[in-house]
């Protein structure tokens, strides 16, 4: 099984079907990490550390220990020692450092705001009362939160090289060129649903958790090493999740702390984060420089790309996300050069965040070609076309499948691009200056494996089983659309249960793998009871079978399989990407300084779309955190303290409604005949890389005014 060869069709019958989830969650029948109540259930609150590096020289938690309803307060004092945080036996083999920050371990402090202390207590509001009384002193040293102010610092992460491909900086030679330097701010991810977690031992080595994760058998992986006990004893439990972006494909320390405080109490343990702890203690994109040299002849055809880039990470750990490597393969270029290098400063460490490293590195890309295309007098999607890659620059294999100039198409006619003009400043509309800007982007298409189990029961019903999560774009459905076309059942006869650690084997959602990677396995694990029915039905069959007679003349109660399925070794002949591009019309306040989006079109290549309404919707929301990006999102630090200053939803701004107009989503929708059967590549990562550049030429075509660090503010354009 897992072929690659066959593609399959979705019915039209599937084009609209809703959410399969959807009803419990707008009723609130669906239970999420904190909202599980258990007998004898505890509350912990952490409490942060108020300076950004030295050591704690003192805590005084008397005051809290004796507050009402407290069971305990656990710091680096009183915490019994972590097995997997321990420095190894052997010297010769050192601890790794990913996931470095060893919660309660030590009195080290790294960054304002880690967590020094517990309090957990018989209520939420005692707990956090009590967390209130606990106090600290400190041996303060001198801490640095400001990358700008040290970019040289920087050094190439894990000992790596620069990446040269042909002739060295060979952008110096182009006849025309243009060097320019760009900025990403710190975003931060900021879901809906605060990072939680409710931890209960059932006994000395055997551990439930519920928790917000986008892995539950990673999670349990490395709860099970941390705690030093069999991964079979861990079961991890994420059914729902509200929204993560990239933020939960870790184990963070507030959730070895719970799972630390219901082993100190011998009874349950319930964690939630509060708003601001998520700005420091579950990662963010990471603050980032770049610059890019780019040189072309004057027909447009682009001689080199250099591409440079700083990111910030935090001092007891590397967090390297790889902007440069879009510019390695997005555009057919002899000459390509990239330099990356990691600053360390007292911040928590960075993660993922949708788009992660391609997000960053397209707007600096996505900008740099449009502002060539200004100075060789080209319009910047024909500038695009003229350096459109047919295979892959990076590694010379054929693309898998790649239709981003049926997207250029596709976007440019309905943004109505005939109508942008190469003139800044030159199109105004009721006292509003009109810009038009375009961005594109790319993605890993990647395909893991995976296992479902296909269950058909006596009463014709289908149940279909595997440990993903689904962090919000309609997995669930998507999964329902595949089993419904290859069984011939209507969506209310298929039930989908996910979000188990203990359901058949499935890798993390993330890098937008979830549907070529699951649905793989559910195409193939159906296709294989199909044909288990019709061997029991003989040649008498049909291509719509009765599944209940047929298990009812057989005198079974029900007919199971399990498959474990993965991409056909015939992949590693080909680069797998997913493509995007995005068009923005934004008005600009010539007074003010004011943006508003007036139109925004985002294209997808992403191969077939197996659940149009969830994809629409996903698109959308991607496109969304991309204007976000453009023009809003910023955390601001205090760097006299090395604290946030924005930390909430006031003033850490994000698009709402009156922000955003209506997005046309639209999908090339062309199967890809190598990933999986479905033809189906991701979508999530895609949705999001190259609108901030969409937005940001926009406005330089509206103004004249190029912005090169995010987020564009009025107070930059006036």
């Amino acid at each position: 099984m897992g072929t690659a060869e066959t593609t399959i069709t979705m019915p039209a019958s599937t084009d609209g079907l809703s959410r399969i989830d959807g009803w419990a969650k707008v009723t609130g029948k669906a239970k999420y990490a904190a909202e599980h109540k258990l007998d004898g259930l505890a509350y912990a609150v952490l409490v942060g550390s108020t300076i950004a590096k030295g050591t704690i020289a003192s805590i005084d938690s008397s005051k809290a220990v004796k507050a009402p309803g407290v069971l305990a307060v656990v710091t680096h004092l009183n915490a019994p020692k972590v097995p997997g945080h321990q420095k190894a036996k052997n010297p010769a083999k050192p601890q790794v450092k990913a996931g470095a920050l060893k919660i309660f371990n030590d009195n080290v402090i790294y960054y304002n705001g880690q967590p020094i202390a517990m309090v957990i207590a018989d209520s939420y509001e005692r707990a956090l009362y009590a967390a209130s009384l606990v106090k600290a002193t400190y041996n303060k040293a001198a801490h640095d939160t400001n990358p700008p102010t040290d970019l040289k610092r920087g050094v190439a992460p894990w000992g790596g090289k620069d990446f040269v491909r042909g002739e060295a900086d060979a952008w110096k030679n182009a006849p025309f060129k243009l060097e320019q330097e760009y900025v990403v701010p710190t975003e931060v991810h900021n879901p809906m649903e605060l990072h939680a977690i409710t931890a209960k031992w059932d006994a000395p080595d055997k551990l439930t958790v519920w928790d917000k994760t986008q892995g539950t058998q990673a999670t349990r992986d490395d709860i099970a090493k941390a705690f030093n006990i069999p991964a079979a004893n861990v079961q991890v439990n994420a059914k729902f999740v509200g929204g993560a972006f990239g933020s939960a494909l870790q184990v963070w320390p507030h959730e070895i702390a719970a799972i630390l405080g219901a082993k100190m109490l011998k009874r349950p343990v319930k964690l939630v984060l509060h708003r601001q702890d998520m700005f420091t203690s579950v990662g963010h994109r990471p603050y980032t420089w770049q610059k890019i040299g780019i040189g072309a002849t004057a027909d447009g055809k682009l001689v080199g790309i250099t591409h440079e880039a700083v990111g910030q990470t935090s001092t007891y750990e590397d967090f390297a996300e790889g902007p440069i490597n879009v510019s390695k393969g997005l555009y057919a270029c002899p000459n390509v050069t990239t330099r990356y290098k990691l600053l360390s400063v007292n911040i928590g460490t960075p993660t993922w965040m949708r788009g992660p490293g391609e997000a960053t590195g397209a707007f600096a890309l996505e900008s740099a070609l449009d502002e060539l295309s200004y100075l060789l007098k080209i319009d910047p999607v024909e500038l695009r076309m003229r350096n459109y890659a047919l295979t892959d620059p990076d590694n010379n294999k054929p693309f898998s499948s790649k239709h981003l100039d049926d997207a250029y198409k596709m976007g440019a006619a309905q943004i109505g691009w005939e109508n942008r003009r190469a003139e800044p400043g030159s199109v105004k509309r009721d006292g509003w200056m009109v810009g038009y800007g375009m961005g594109g982007g790319m993605f890993g298409a990647y395909r893991d494996s995976a296992a479902v189990t296909a269950k058909m029961m006596g009463d014709g019903t289908l149940l279909l089983q595997t440990a993903v999560t689904d962090i919000g774009p309609g997995t669930g459905t998507a999964m329902v659309s595949i089993a419904s076309e290859i069984m011939g059942l209507p969506a209310e006869k298929i039930k989908f249960e996910m979000g188990d650690s203990s359901l058949p084997e499935a890798p993390m959602q993330g890098g937008s793998a979830t549907t070529a990677t699951v649905g793989g396995a559910v195409y193939d694990a159906c296709t294989d009871l199909k044909q288990k029915f019709q061997k029991l039905m003989g040649n008498g069959g049909t291509d719509k079978p009765d599944y209940a007679k047929i298990l009812k003349d057989n005198n079974l109660p029900f007919l199971s399989i399990t498959i474990k399925s993965s991409i056909g070794a015939d992949a590693n002949k080909y680069s797998m990407q997913a493509w995007s591009v995005h068009f923005t019309r934004v008005l600009v306040h010539p007074a003010t300084g004011v943006v508003k989006i007036d139109k925004a079109v985002a294209v997808a290549d992403s191969g077939k779309i197996i659940s149009p309404k969830t994809a629409r919707s996903q698109l959308i929301g991607g496109a969304i955190g991309g204007i976000g990006m453009a023009l809003m999102e910023e955390a601001q630090m205090d760097h006299r303290y090395g604290r946030y200053v924005n930390n909430n939803f006031a003033d850490y701004h994000v698009p709402v409604n009156a922000d955003i107009p209506q997005i046309e989503a639209l999908f090339v929708n062309k199967p890809d005949p190598y990933i999986n059967p479905m033809g189906a590549k991701g979508m999530a990562e895609i949705s999001l890389i190259g609108m901030a550049a969409a937005v940001a030429n926009a406005v330089y075509n509206a103004t004249g005014k190029r912005v090169r660090d995010l987020p564009i503010t009025p107070d930059k354009l006036i």
